[in-house]
């Protein structure tokens, strides 16, 4: 079968790879309609993650047809269109039990299974076999395992590109507004205007939070999240952040505060000396009202100096992140979908075949040409 592979050096290209085999009585093969681009991939494309080995199957965000099933496969039959949880969880671990599918402790694939941070969290597509990843969804198929756990029939109703990014894009927005514990009533602040910033300030929105504000420095995707999610706008390139925060927060600041913006795109930062990832989280700490919540998503293996840690001291403030949500949110949310309450099509700003998927990642990765994400076919 076709992939979009990782070859190194920042390279992508697409070539013939085995097809993917069940391996497992709970596995599905699922034939791919839709994959997306997602700024988790991009440490991977800067060379940040030394794991990788070239040929590594990309993509976390899918959706497709299923075209074979395990036999202790129950929820799914050959035929059903379904979208998949990017996080990989057993659905029977300590941490799944409790709730926690991203923190499953068997969802990865191989024996690398501890991190840097010394302690494994769920699998996830399109990562490096040496991380404890799957083979990714930018693929003619892929082998599904923990089926019943981590994949979701499509209503009837809800088209492809609506419903591809319920696997990892909207979960995270409706993740990062659950740990901030979101309220009616409340101001809440979103750094980073990308799909996963929009779609958490429509969560906010939907959880009956006051005023919403989402901060970037890119016009057509500030604008995109006025129009489609009714936040507030703010460019930190011509306004202080900061003190229109407060102003428009009663001078207290905002009752939560998520950073969205992800991990940045270039290349490795380093824990002491030159640039971190921080500053939209530094911001995110100072801008945020006392006692209040910052929420960190994403963010990739970054490290993060000059951490106001005074500030989150002295202002009692809660600190809670999240790499990716479990699938636990996805049947919710594609209900949502059918019911028109949640509209996604329009992040997919360029459609792409597969066999473009290196120029898809050009144009998402510089956010060339107004791409908030690349959504491919094969």
């Amino acid at each position: 079968m076709r992939a979009l592979c990782w070859e190194g050096a920042g390279a992508l290209a697409v070539r013939e790879v085995p097809d993917p085999e069940l391996r497992n009585a709970h596995d599905m093969i699922v034939r791919v309609r839709r994959s997306v681009t997602c700024g988790g991939d991009l440490p991977l494309l800067a060379g940040r993650v030394p794991e990788a080995a070239a040929g590594e199957v990309l993509g976390h965000e899918f959706l497709g047809e299923v075209v074979e099933v395990g036999p202790e496969v129950r929820r799914h039959r050959v035929a059903d269109r379904v979208v998949v949880g990017a996080a990989v969880a057993c659905g029977a671990c300590w941490f799944c039990r409790q709730g926690l599918l991203a923190c499953c402790d068997n969802g990865t694939s191989g024996p690398a299974a501890e991190p840097a941070w010394g302690q494994p969290a769920a699998g996830c597509y399109g990562r490096p076999a040496r991380l404890g990843g799957f083979a990714g969804g930018h693929a003619e198929f892929v082998r599904v395992p923990y089926a019943d756990v981590g994949a979701f029939a499509v209503p009837e109703g809800v088209d492809d590109d609506r419903a591809v990014f319920a696997a990892d894009a909207a979960p995270a927005g409706w993740h990062g507004v659950a740990l901030g514990g979101v309220a009616p009533g409340d101001v809440v602040a979103v750094w980073g205007a990308g799909a996963v910033g929009q779609l958490t300030a429509a969560a906010a929105v939907a959880r009956g939070a006051a005023r919403v504000l989402v901060v970037d420095e890119h016009h057509d995707r500030l604008g995109m999240a006025a129009r489609h999610t009714g936040a507030e706008p703010l460019d930190h390139r011509s306004v202080d952040v900061l003190a229109e925060l407060r102003e428009r927060s009663g001078g207290r600041g905002p009752d939560v505060c998520v950073d969205a913006s992800g991990p940045p795109p270039g290349p490795a930062r380093r824990p002491t000396g030159g640039p971190d990832a921080g500053t939209a989280l530094r911001e995110a700490v100072h801008a945020c009202r006392k006692g209040g919540t910052v929420v960190v998503l994403g963010g990739g293996t970054e490290f993060v100096d000059r951490f106001p840690l005074g500030a989150v001291t002295d202002k009692g403030l809660a600190v809670r992140g999240g790499s990716r949500a479990g699938p636990g949110a996805i049947p919710a949310l594609l209900d949502r979908m059918a019911r028109g309450e949640l509209v996604t099509e329009h992040l997919a700003t360029h459609r792409l075949p597969l066999d473009r998927g290196a120029d898809g990642y050009a144009l998402f990765r510089d956010r060339a040409d107004g791409c908030v994400r690349a959504v491919f076919t094969p």
